[in-house]
């Protein structure tokens, strides 16, 4: 029954322009519905996952030379 009114409403529309619009509609529509059906498969990272990837020199906290001039002596 609803199949026969969408399709009487469809032969209504007069311009191919309108016809395609309704086209685009229908294809967003479908692709919302498949999306929310699938749910989302985000991974939350482990705690230490990254561990042994990142390499700190030694002297990664000693003063630059560029700040020198700002620096107390």
């Amino acid at each position: 029954m609803k199949e026969q009114i969408i399709l009487s409403k469809i032969y209504m529309l007069s311009s191919d322009s309108l016809r395609s619009e309704l086209i685009d509609y229908l294809d967003f529509l479908l692709t919302k519905q498949f999306s929310e059906k699938q749910p989302n498969k985000k991974r939350k990272p482990k705690f230490g996952c990254a561990k042994g990837k990142f390499i700190i020199s030694d002297d990664f906290d000693a003063p630059l030379d560029d700040f020198k001039e700002y620096m107390p002596e």
